[in-house]
C-alpha cells in the first residue's frame, strides 16, 4: 500500500504543479479573490452531490467539527484566495518555487502535531532539497523577468503556510472519518462561507469578457486541484505518513517551472536546471532511497532540463 501511497501523492504534484500556470491564466481576466474563491465554490455542487450519494460520515463532536473547520480554512479558503492574489504579482514558476515550502511547513507542523522529530535522512534530504529550493529563487531574475514582486512572494509565501494547517489536520480526522468524509465536509463548510462573498464579487464581472481558457483554468483549480487532489493527498498522507509522502511536494515547483516554460514562454536557464536537480536529489533522500536512486533521478533532471532549454522560446 505504501507505493500506492507515493502513486498517489505522484499524481497529486503533476497537478498541482500545473496549478501556478492555471491560475495566472484565470487571474489574467478575473478578480484574483474571485478566482481563488472559485476555486472551491465551483467545487461545491460536485462536493454536495457526492455527499447526498455516497452518505459519507458526518464530523462528531466539537473536536472533530474544529478539525474540519482548520482544513476547510486552512487548505479551501486561505491557501486558494491568498495564492491567487500573489499569483497576479508574480510569474507562473516564481510562485512554483516559493510552493516548495510546503513540504517543510508540512513536516513541521506534523512534527509538532505528533510530538515526534523526523529521522535524521528526512532533515539531510530535506536540507538539501531547501538549498535547491533557495538557488532557484536566487535566480529568479532571470526566471520571472519582471513580473516578480514582493508583494506577490510574500502573498505566495502566506499560502504556503496556511495549507499545512489543513494537509495536517486532514490526515489525523481521515484516521477516524475517511479521507473522502474529510475532504467533502471540509469543501462543503469552505464553499458555503465563500459562497456569499464570491456572488457579490461576481456581480462586478463582465462574464463576456471571459474567455474560454480563463474558464478552463478555474475548472482545472476546482475539480483538479481541489477535489480530486485532496481526496488521493488525505488518503496518501494517511497511508504513507505525513512526514514522508509531503515530501514528494518537492518535485512540485519543478514541474511548474517547466509547465511555465513550455506554456507561458517564461525563461528557462542552466542554473535552474542544476537547482532542479538538487530539489529531486533532496527529495529521494528523503523516501530513504539508496545512493544510486537519488543520483539516477538529479541525472535525468539535468537531460531533460538542457533539452528544454534548447527549446525556441515562446514570445506571448
Amino acid at each position: 500500500m505504501t507505493w500506492l501511497a507515493f502513486a498517489a501523492a505522484a499524481v497529486c504534484v503533476a497537478i498541482w504543479g500545473g496549478t501556478p500556470v492555471a491560475t495566472k491564466i484565470a487571474v489574467a481576466e478575473m478578480d484574483p479573490v474571485l478566482v481563488g474563491m472559485l476555486r472551491t465554490v465551483v467545487a461545491l455542487p460536485l462536493v454536495v452531490l457526492l455527499l447526498a450519494v455516497r452518505r459519507p460520515p458526518a464530523p462528531r463532536g466539537g473536536r472533530q467539527w474544529l478539525s474540519v473547520m482548520v482544513v476547510g480554512f486552512g487548505s479551501f479558503v486561505a491557501f486558494p484566495v491568498l495564492f491567487s492574489l500573489g499569483q497576479i504579482r508574480t510569474s507562473a514558476a516564481h510562485g512554483g518555487l516559493i510552493l516548495a515550502m510546503l513540504p517543510v511547513v508540512t513536516g513541521i507542523y506534523a512534527a509538532v502535531a505528533e510530538r515526534r522529530l523526523p529521522t535524521r535522512l528526512w532533515v539531510v534530504g530535506a536540507a538539501i532539497a531547501v538549498a535547491g529550493e533557495v538557488a532557484l529563487i536566487g535566480a529568479r531574475g532571470d526566471l520571472a523577468g519582471g513580473e516578480a514582486s514582493l508583494a506577490g512572494d510574500l502573498l505566495v509565501l502566506l499560502s504556503a503556510l496556511s495549507a499545512p494547517l489543513g494537509y495536517v489536520a486532514g490526515a489525523r480526522l481521515a484516521r477516524a472519518m475517511g479521507t473522502a468524509a474529510v475532504t467533502y465536509w471540509s469543501v462543503a463548510v469552505a464553499g458555503v462561507l465563500l459562497l456569499p462573498a464570491a456572488g457579490v464579487i461576481a456581480l462586478e464581472l463582465d462574464w463576456r469578457a471571459v474567455s474560454a481558457g480563463a474558464w478552463a483554468g478555474v475548472l482545472y483549480l476546482a475539480v483538479g486541484a481541489t477535489v480530486v487532489c485532496y481526496l488521493l493527498w488525505y488518503w496518501a498522507l494517511n497511508v504513507g505518513g505525513v512526514v514522508r509522502v509531503s515530501t514528494m511536494q518537492f518535485v512540485q515547483p519543478v514541474v511548474s517551472v517547466v509547465l511555465a516554460v513550455v506554456m507561458l514562454g517564461e525563461a528557462l536557464t542552466g542554473p535552474l536546471v542544476a537547482s532542479a536537480a538538487v530539489i529531486v536529489f533532496g527529495v529521494a533522500l528523503c523516501q530513504g532511497e539508496a545512493l544510486t536512486g537519488p543520483l539516477v533521478a538529479s541525472a535525468a533532471v539535468i537531460v531533460f532540463g538542457v533539452a528544454l532549454c534548447q527549446r525556441p522560446r515562446k514570445h506571448p
